[in-house]
């Protein structure tokens, strides 16, 4: 862990390479397809199990998204189902005299994920955000882009990096840098989680203005409300009993303590059988078996066409953890994200200021691995080990590696992070990742200076 060799030195420059290609706004699912050849040419010595490692990374990849991958597509079903049969219209208009405008919409639509984030996680979260409110808020003139950015900041940014409720993230991050109780170490980063918070969503919603003129000045017909042909009775009830239905499920998911993958399923079921019931008012029982079917294959259409390229490109990222890279390479394989990270930390000479800066900046590095939690025992690692060297508070700094691991693992600055988000509100990952790209970035900058003073 503390070495590095050639295959890091490889894996770095691909990094590098993706992130010029991101920026030039240019493909990279090639360039990721190449980096896993050469990964797995470079970890075996030979050109086969460099073919190989293509294949395993894929289906390796595959396993993590599958679970959302269901979930989006089910998702987009049952909203392809409300929009057939009108009951959308109806459901939206509770809405209407409290969303008049983009800005009102942006900070509705956030703090609503962000609360139900908190107590769900993001993921069940962004499909009752994206099921129930989204389409008010692309309504009240709010774009899909910034829509997804608002959901992706404060769903997968602020509330994952805190997890106050469910406190995963703290427990994690305060084990591994030896902090005895959690709740120190969340009273400790509570500022510079708020300052993260507020001055990246504040960034956000100011390029949102500025881009809205931009916005205003295109057609929006997509997203244009539509008229019934009728006045249905049992169209009426679907979108009273829609949005009824979840918030049970909510309740479920607080009595029973259910999260991540349970809520989901949850949330999933629930909406394969209000499907069901949309397939039947539009279509009449007689029909509903094919019918139910061509709405299932075009979720899934969709979900898999949304997802393709980001199953390669987060099977090369995938060997930044551990645990996934030793399913892809072969035991014996490293975290090499990881190992780059700890590298980084043992090898500079440190002060407080810089302390800080390597520990934001060896989180975030972490993070690029696809997922926050598998960076937070480095994060804590480092955090108690550098505290020994530097006179600074562990908690403080541990609190600091987790805002930064969470906040780009967690998924806002990493495509195959804001899948499910992208996925909801239509809109191209990548360009989502470039509209949080700023304002995160801003959000560490500040967060590091605010950090100085208080450690």
């Amino acid at each position: 862990m503390g070495t590095i060799g050639l295959i890091h030195y490889l894996y770095l420059l691909l990094i590098g390479i993706i992130i010029l290609f991101m920026i030039l706004k240019k493909d990279i699912v090639l360039i990721c397809i190449i980096g896993l050849f050469l990964m797995g040419v470079c970890y075996s010595g030979n050109l086969l199990d460099g073919i190989q490692t293509i294949y395993k990374g894929i289906i390796v990849s595959g396993n993590e998204f599958w679970s959302i991958i269901v979930t989006i597509s089910l998702i987009v079903t049952m909203s392809n189902a409300l929009n057939d049969i009108g009951a959308d219209v109806f459901m939206v208009k509770p809405f209407k005299r409290l969303v008049k405008n983009p800005s009102i919409a942006f900070w509705l639509i956030g703090i609503l994920m962000m609360l139900f984030s908190f107590v769900l996680w993001p993921s069940p979260a962004v499909a009752l955000i994206g099921a129930i409110i989204l389409p008010v808020a692309v309504k009240a003139g709010l774009p899909p882009i910034w829509a997804a950015a608002a959901m992706n900041l404060f769903g997968h940014g602020a509330a994952l990096s805190g997890d106050f409720f469910i406190q995963g993230a703290p427990a994690i991050t305060a084990k591994a840098a030896n902090i005895e109780n959690s709740s120190l170490l969340m009273k400790a980063g509570l500022p510079l989680w708020f300052t993260m918070s507020v001055v990246t969503v504040t960034t956000s919603y100011l390029m949102m203005l500025k881009d809205l003129k931009k916005y205003e000045s295109t057609s929006n017909d997509v997203f244009e409300e539509k008229e019934l042909e009728k006045d249905d009775i049992r169209v009426k009830i679907i979108a009273i009993l829609t949005p009824i239905t979840f918030i049970v499920d909510i309740f479920i998911m607080y009595s029973y303590k259910l999260k991540g993958g349970d809520a989901a399923a949850l949330l999933t079921g629930t909406a394969i059988f209000i499907t069901t019931i949309c397939v039947i008012i539009k279509d009449n029982i007689k029909n509903v078996l094919s019918e139910l079917g061509i709405y299932m294959k075009n979720g899934f259409i969709f979900g898999i066409e949304t997802f393709a390229p980001i199953l390669i490109v987060g099977a090369f990222f995938f060997l930044g953890s551990q645990e996934t890279a030793s399913q892809i390479l072969g035991e014996g394989a490293s975290g090499y994200l990881a190992d780059l990270g700890m590298y980084l930390s043992t090898k500079i000479t440190l002060s407080k200021p810089l302390a800080i800066i390597v520990q934001t900046i060896t989180a975030g590095i972490s993070g690029l691995g696809g997922a926050g939690f598998s960076a937070l025992p480095l994060v804590g690692t480092i955090a108690g080990t550098l505290s020994k060297v530097v006179k600074i508070d562990t908690a403080s700094l541990a609190s600091l590696g987790q805002i930064s691991a969470m906040w780009i693992g967690g998924g806002t600055l990493i495509p195959w992070g804001v899948i499910a988000v992208a996925a909801i509100c239509k809109v191209n990952p990548i360009e989502l990742v470039r509209k949080n790209f700023i304002p995160v970035i801003a959000g560490l900058f500040v967060t590091m200076v605010v950090a100085n003073f208080l450690m």
